[in-house]
């Protein structure tokens, strides 16, 4: 099992440009899977922090923060979060209190593990999308 509050090697330099990039990306996918579960499209990211936070540690590394009722990351000793201005983070008190105890929790361990298949063939996808724009 991961311990997704220690810090992972990036796969690729975090820099604001990419965050963007990431974030663009991520929200596509977002209204990808909305569209396939038969839901209307998300207008933000809110309800993806799951997927983003382990979508941005497998791209940009760092490690997975949070509590009960959002996670994000910090990478490079900054906090990155792609939902960030989600109407869901905007109305949570206290979006970035790390809880570290809540990661231990083996349901929450079961739910980001289960993730993990799919946020895995996103990161593949964005590499690819990323080195196809260097050409």
């Amino acid at each position: 099992m991961t311990d997704w509050t220690v810090d992972r090697k990036a796969r690729i330099a975090y820099s604001y440009e990419r965050f963007a990039q990431a974030k663009i990306f991520v929200f596509r996918k977002w209204c990808d899977q909305a569209k396939a579960r038969g839901l209307l499209p998300p207008t933000d990211l809110s309800g993806s922090c799951k997927y983003g936070s382990l979508f941005m540690n497998q791209v940009f590394g760092g490690a997975i923060y949070g509590h009960y009722e959002h996670q994000y990351n910090i990478i490079g000793g900054r906090i990155v979060d792609l939902s960030h201005d989600a109407i869901d983070v905007g109305r949570i008190t206290n979006p970035y209190l790390h809880e570290p105890d809540f990661f231990a929790i083996p349901e929450k361990r079961a739910s980001l593990n289960k993730c993990l298949p799919r946020v895995n063939g996103w990161v593949i996808e964005f590499l690819a999308e990323i080195e196809g724009s260097k050409v």
